[in-house]
């Protein structure tokens, strides 16, 4: 499935954007379901996954105004609901049991076809959000993320200043935390969680 948004999500977004209380009943009846296996495949509990799910849809709601979704509704809702449970063992460290993180990576590759799609879609999602940065931004962000260039290396090859490419980088991330704060897979949210966060 394509990570472009389409015609029809345009048209829902649109509607959302001018206070289309059905446009919302519509998105949430299409997709409430991916959006709680997702939770619940790292939660494990049934309540928890419902209200981070209502929580989605309620900041939606909220910012439905200035709403800009770039990226298939999917990949979307489905990278807010990641957040809103990173965000949930944030604040709920004591949530986070041993057994939630045993041999997580695997469980998700073999768990069901839905999340390994929602996973690609997240990390397709990220892939946009980085095309749509100014030509100069994108590659030196690529250089630093995927090459692990230093500032200094970047600065060298694209024959411009450490503080430009400092610059460059700063832009990036501003980008990438607006779209969502959700630039992470599954998998580095579970990292964080369990090796930083505790």
């Amino acid at each position: 499935m394509s990570s472009e948004i389409s015609l029809k999500e345009r048209e829902l977004i649109q509607r959302l954007n001018n206070n289309d209380e059905l446009a919302l009943a519509s998105i949430y009846n299409e997709y409430w379901e991916i959006m709680y296996l997702g939770a619940y495949n790292l939660v494990k509990n049934k309540q928890v996954s419902e209200d981070i799910v209502q929580d989605v849809f309620v900041n939606i709601w909220k910012k439905r105004g200035d709403l800009e979704i770039k990226v298939s509704l999917r990949s979307y809702l489905y990278t807010s609901t990641i957040y809103k449970t990173y965000d949930y063992f944030r604040k709920n460290k004591s949530a986070i049991r041993v057994d939630l993180l045993e041999n997580f990576n695997e469980r998700v590759q073999n768990s069901n076809p839905e999340t390994k799609l929602m996973d690609k879609e997240l990390q397709d999602y990220l892939e946009a959000v980085i095309n749509e940065l100014p030509e100069k931004c994108r590659v030196v962000y690529n250089l630093s993320r995927n090459e692990q260039l230093s500032h200094k290396e970047i600065a060298v090859k694209l024959n411009i200043s450490t503080r430009t490419v400092e610059g460059h980088i700063t832009k990036a991330l501003k980008v990438l935390r607006k779209s969502l704060s959700s630039i992470s897979t599954i998998f580095f949210i579970i990292f964080v969680i369990y090796y930083i966060h505790l």
